[in-house]
């Protein structure tokens, strides 16, 4: 069994065939999906979706590009939407220097604000790094992120990164990345850090896994994820299936 800790369900590019998309997952042994939202739109869907599916959870938060368009208002509600028995986590919350729509103070401060609510709620924190790792990390040091941990979502950084994160009780999620040619961290992340610490994703409809890379993503291609770690590890499939499957229903505190 499969869990694709990190796809995106809720997004437009599966308005056409979304019952398809999900019947290739289960098919594929894929048994559980969490979906993450990260605006008030693809929060509304998330949830709708969780509600929808037994097999299906939410994560919700707030995205660093969109920063400087959350308000309190869509902070409580975040809150108390983390009431809900499917919602799973906080996320993605984090920085993201390539775009520049949301100023970078205006990102730290809404992701300093997410860490503690989910200290409030006790849920993990799924966290979203793009071209920032000093500052995310040097956040989630003085913020003791610790305390509730949660998952490095599609990690690209080095393994001595990933050995920080994990000391403050973080999961390390690879995804399609891990499979290109030229994917020479995540290979190594994949190859050095013990499967203890890693979680599995597709981050779809982003990110399609090698043969697929430039199409549309989807859970069913979780899998080609675990099999290109497990040829790193040089441990069997199944192996890998097993112990991820197991680390994201501790990580999310799933018992169903």
């Amino acid at each position: 069994m499969y869990i694709d800790t990190h796809v995106h369900l809720n997004a437009e590019q599966y308005e056409e065939d979304i019952k398809e998309v999900i019947e290739r997952a289960l098919d594929a042994n894929v048994k559980r999906m969490v979906v993450v939202g990260f605006d008030r739109v693809t929060i509304e869907k998330a949830m709708e979706l969780a509600e929808n599916y037994p097999f299906i959870y939410a994560v919700v938060g707030w995205h660093p590009v969109d920063a400087i368009d959350c308000t309190e208002e869509d902070l409580k509600w975040i809150e108390t939407l983390a009431a809900h028995p499917k919602v799973v986590g906080i996320g993605e919350t984090g920085l993201d220097y390539y775009w520049d729509k949301s100023p970078k103070d205006i990102q730290q401060e809404l992701f300093r604000k997410q860490i503690r609510l989910a200290q409030k709620v006790n849920l993990p924190i799924i966290i979203h790094n793009r071209d920032a790792t000093g500052d995310v990390v040097r956040i989630l040091k003085e913020e003791e992120a610790s305390i509730t941990g949660g998952i490095m979502h599609c990690y690209g950084g080095s393994v001595e990164t990933a050995k920080e994160c994990i000391d403050m009780n973080f999961m390390i999620s690879l995804g399609g990345p891990v499979t290109f040619k030229n994917a020479k961290m995540p290979k190594q992340v994949a190859t050095e850090i013990s499967l203890e610490h890693l979680l599995i994703e597709t981050d779809a409809p982003y990110l399609a896994p090698h043969p697929y890379r430039g199409k549309r993503n989807e859970p069913a291609l979780v899998t080609l994820v675990a099999e290109e770690i497990a040829r790193l590890k040089g441990v069997s499939v199944d192996e890998v299936a097993r112990k991820t499957t197991e680390n994201a229903l501790k990580t999310f505190k799933i018992t169903d």
